[in-house]
Protein backbone atom coordinates (compact mmCIF):
# COMPACT_ATOMS: atom_id res chain seq x y z
CA UNK A 1 0.00 0.00 0.00
CA UNK A 2 1.15 3.34 -0.72
CA UNK A 3 2.41 5.44 2.08
CA UNK A 4 1.86 9.02 -0.46
CA UNK A 5 5.36 9.54 0.70
CA UNK A 6 8.25 10.24 -1.05
CA UNK A 7 10.75 6.73 -0.23
CA UNK A 8 13.81 9.25 0.65
CA UNK A 9 11.34 11.01 2.90
CA UNK A 10 9.98 8.22 4.33
CA UNK A 11 13.33 6.21 4.67
CA UNK A 12 14.56 9.49 6.35
CA UNK A 13 11.56 9.35 9.29
CA UNK A 14 11.81 5.72 9.65
CA UNK A 15 15.71 5.84 10.47
CA UNK A 16 15.34 8.60 12.97
CA UNK A 17 11.65 9.29 14.11
CA UNK A 18 12.71 11.70 16.41
CA UNK A 19 13.38 14.06 13.62
CA UNK A 20 9.34 14.46 13.52
CA UNK A 21 8.79 13.83 17.72
CA UNK A 22 10.96 16.67 18.25
CA UNK A 23 9.45 19.41 16.24
CA UNK A 24 6.68 21.22 17.85
CA UNK A 25 5.25 22.38 14.90
CA UNK A 26 5.30 18.72 12.96
CA UNK A 27 3.43 17.36 15.95
CA UNK A 28 0.88 19.62 16.20
CA UNK A 29 -0.13 19.31 12.37
CA UNK A 30 -0.18 15.72 12.88
CA UNK A 31 -2.41 16.14 15.90
CA UNK A 32 -4.57 18.50 13.78
CA UNK A 33 -4.70 16.40 10.73
CA UNK A 34 -5.92 13.39 13.10
CA UNK A 35 -8.52 15.33 14.55
CA UNK A 36 -10.50 16.46 11.61
CA UNK A 37 -10.23 12.67 10.08
CA UNK A 38 -11.96 11.47 13.14
CA UNK A 39 -14.98 14.34 12.85
CA UNK A 40 -16.45 16.95 14.97
CA UNK A 41 -17.79 14.07 17.39
CA UNK A 42 -14.81 12.32 18.22
CA UNK A 43 -12.43 13.64 20.59
CA UNK A 44 -9.23 12.30 20.51
CA UNK A 45 -8.02 11.42 24.44
CA UNK A 46 -4.28 11.35 23.19
CA UNK A 47 -4.10 14.79 21.02
CA UNK A 48 -6.04 16.38 23.81
CA UNK A 49 -3.20 15.21 26.30
CA UNK A 50 -0.31 15.89 23.92
CA UNK A 51 -2.01 19.37 23.64
CA UNK A 52 -1.57 20.01 27.38
CA UNK A 53 1.59 18.32 28.27
CA UNK A 54 2.81 21.35 25.31
CA UNK A 55 0.78 23.68 26.74
CA UNK A 56 2.29 22.89 30.46
CA UNK A 57 6.06 22.23 28.95
CA UNK A 58 5.20 25.87 27.51
CA UNK A 59 4.72 27.26 31.18
CA UNK A 60 7.49 25.73 32.53
CA UNK A 61 10.17 27.04 29.81
CA UNK A 62 8.75 30.36 30.37
CA UNK A 63 8.91 30.35 33.63
CA UNK A 64 12.82 29.24 33.70
CA UNK A 65 13.59 31.86 31.15
CA UNK A 66 12.32 34.06 34.16
CA UNK A 67 14.15 32.60 36.32
CA UNK A 68 17.06 32.84 34.95
CA UNK A 69 16.54 36.24 34.01
CA UNK A 70 15.99 37.23 37.19
CA UNK A 71 19.34 35.63 38.58
CA UNK A 72 21.26 37.70 35.90
CA UNK A 73 19.68 41.02 36.96
CA UNK A 74 20.86 39.84 40.51
CA UNK A 75 24.44 39.21 39.68
CA UNK A 76 25.05 42.32 37.97
CA UNK A 77 22.87 44.34 40.04
CA UNK A 78 25.39 42.85 43.13
CA UNK A 79 28.56 43.59 40.70
CA UNK A 80 27.42 47.30 40.33
CA UNK A 81 26.93 47.84 43.55
CA UNK A 82 29.99 46.39 44.60
CA UNK A 83 31.89 48.66 42.39
CA UNK A 84 30.16 51.74 43.78
CA UNK A 85 30.81 50.35 46.96
CA UNK A 86 34.66 50.19 46.01
CA UNK A 87 34.34 53.54 44.71
CA UNK A 88 33.09 55.14 48.24
CA UNK A 89 35.93 53.59 50.14
CA UNK A 90 38.49 54.85 47.64
CA UNK A 91 37.37 58.73 48.97
CA UNK A 92 40.12 60.66 50.92
CA UNK A 93 38.31 62.82 52.54
CA UNK A 94 34.90 63.74 53.71
CA UNK A 95 34.78 66.88 50.77
CA UNK A 96 35.99 64.42 48.43
CA UNK A 97 33.63 61.54 49.18
CA UNK A 98 30.37 64.12 48.88
CA UNK A 99 31.88 65.12 45.81
CA UNK A 100 32.26 61.87 44.38
CA UNK A 101 28.45 60.52 45.02
CA UNK A 102 27.57 62.52 41.59
CA UNK A 103 30.53 62.67 39.91
CA UNK A 104 31.75 58.89 39.89
CA UNK A 105 29.16 56.81 41.79
CA UNK A 106 25.94 57.68 39.81
CA UNK A 107 27.22 56.29 37.10
CA UNK A 108 28.64 53.32 38.28
CA UNK A 109 24.87 52.83 39.57
CA UNK A 110 23.26 53.92 36.54
CA UNK A 111 21.44 56.53 37.62
CA UNK A 112 21.25 60.37 37.08
CA UNK A 113 20.82 61.79 40.27
CA UNK A 114 22.85 60.73 44.17
CA UNK A 115 22.42 63.51 46.82
CA UNK A 116 23.16 63.69 50.49
CA UNK A 117 20.38 65.27 52.39
CA UNK A 118 21.20 66.58 56.51
CA UNK A 119 18.57 68.33 58.17
CA UNK A 120 20.89 71.39 59.83
CA UNK A 121 19.19 74.02 61.43
CA UNK A 122 21.41 76.26 61.89
CA UNK A 123 23.42 74.98 58.99
CA UNK A 124 26.53 73.15 59.54
CA UNK A 125 30.00 75.07 58.76
CA UNK A 126 31.88 71.93 57.93
CA UNK A 127 29.57 70.39 55.45
CA UNK A 128 30.50 70.06 51.44
CA UNK A 129 28.69 72.56 48.86
CA UNK A 130 27.18 69.26 47.27
CA UNK A 131 25.02 68.92 50.50
CA UNK A 132 22.17 69.23 50.46
CA UNK A 133 20.78 71.10 53.64
CA UNK A 134 17.39 70.59 54.70
CA UNK A 135 15.21 72.53 57.46
CA UNK A 136 14.22 70.48 60.46
CA UNK A 137 11.51 67.68 59.33
CA UNK A 138 12.05 68.02 55.97
CA UNK A 139 13.58 63.91 55.83
CA UNK A 140 9.53 62.74 57.05
CA UNK A 141 8.26 65.15 54.58
CA UNK A 142 10.00 64.01 51.83
CA UNK A 143 9.76 60.35 52.77
CA UNK A 144 5.98 60.56 53.09
CA UNK A 145 5.23 62.72 50.40
CA UNK A 146 1.03 63.01 51.35
CA UNK A 147 1.76 59.17 52.15
CA UNK A 148 1.89 57.13 55.44
CA UNK A 149 5.36 57.41 56.64
CA UNK A 150 6.87 53.66 56.60
CA UNK A 151 9.36 52.76 59.84
CA UNK A 152 12.69 55.21 60.14
CA UNK A 153 15.18 52.13 58.53
CA UNK A 154 12.81 51.56 55.30
CA UNK A 155 13.77 52.14 52.21
CA UNK A 156 11.10 53.96 49.75
CA UNK A 157 10.87 52.85 45.85
CA UNK A 158 8.69 55.15 44.25
CA UNK A 159 8.15 57.41 41.28
CA UNK A 160 9.63 60.60 41.12
CA UNK A 161 7.47 63.40 43.78
CA UNK A 162 7.38 66.59 43.43
CA UNK A 163 8.82 67.64 46.58
CA UNK A 164 12.42 65.97 45.40
CA UNK A 165 12.76 67.76 42.19
CA UNK A 166 14.93 70.87 44.09
CA UNK A 167 17.22 68.03 45.47
CA UNK A 168 17.15 66.28 42.15
CA UNK A 169 17.88 69.32 40.27
CA UNK A 170 16.73 67.90 37.11
CA UNK A 171 14.09 65.88 35.92
CA UNK A 172 13.61 62.10 36.94
CA UNK A 173 10.85 59.61 36.47
CA UNK A 174 11.56 57.23 39.91
CA UNK A 175 13.78 57.69 42.93
CA UNK A 176 15.07 55.80 45.53
CA UNK A 177 15.75 57.24 49.41
CA UNK A 178 17.65 55.54 51.68
CA UNK A 179 17.52 56.91 55.64
CA UNK A 180 20.89 56.79 57.17
CA UNK A 181 21.19 56.87 60.95
CA UNK A 182 24.04 58.70 62.03
CA UNK A 183 23.27 58.33 65.83
CA UNK A 184 21.51 60.18 68.23
CA UNK A 185 23.80 63.24 68.61
CA UNK A 186 24.21 63.90 64.74
CA UNK A 187 21.39 65.58 62.55
CA UNK A 188 19.23 63.54 60.24
CA UNK A 189 20.00 62.39 57.16
CA UNK A 190 18.78 60.84 53.66
CA UNK A 191 20.56 59.72 50.16
CA UNK A 192 18.29 60.33 47.14
CA UNK A 193 19.05 58.53 44.30
CA UNK A 194 17.08 59.54 41.05
CA UNK A 195 16.76 57.68 37.71
CA UNK A 196 15.26 58.94 34.38
CA UNK A 197 13.61 55.11 33.66
CA UNK A 198 10.00 54.96 35.49
CA UNK A 199 10.81 51.19 36.09
CA UNK A 200 14.45 51.44 37.99
CA UNK A 201 12.96 52.13 41.13
CA UNK A 202 9.06 50.67 41.91
CA UNK A 203 7.64 49.87 45.48
CA UNK A 204 7.79 45.99 44.09
CA UNK A 205 11.57 45.78 43.81
CA UNK A 206 14.24 44.26 46.08
CA UNK A 207 15.83 46.53 47.99
CA UNK A 208 18.47 44.36 49.83
CA UNK A 209 21.68 45.71 47.79
CA UNK A 210 20.18 49.47 47.96
CA UNK A 211 20.48 48.37 51.95
CA UNK A 212 23.81 47.23 51.79
CA UNK A 213 24.91 50.53 49.99
CA UNK A 214 23.55 52.39 52.58
CA UNK A 215 25.35 50.63 55.11
CA UNK A 216 28.07 50.78 53.83
CA UNK A 217 27.72 54.69 53.14
CA UNK A 218 26.81 55.34 56.31
CA UNK A 219 29.92 53.60 57.70
CA UNK A 220 32.24 55.73 55.58
CA UNK A 221 30.36 58.69 56.34
CA UNK A 222 30.82 58.23 60.16
CA UNK A 223 34.20 57.76 59.84
CA UNK A 224 34.65 60.36 57.71
CA UNK A 225 32.93 62.66 60.54
CA UNK A 226 34.54 61.38 62.76
CA UNK A 227 38.20 62.28 61.23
Amino acid sequence: MSTGLEPEIRDRILADPETILGDADVMRALVGARDAELGANVVDIRGRAMQALEDRLGRLESAHENVIAAAFDNQSGTAIVHRAVIGLLEAVDFEDLIGCLQSEIAPLLRIETLRLIVEADPPLPKLPEDVFIAPPGAVDRIVTAGRRAPRGDDIVLRPASPITQPIHGRAVASEALLPLDLGARRPRAMIVMGSADATRFMPAHGTDLLRFFAQVLRLVLLARLRG
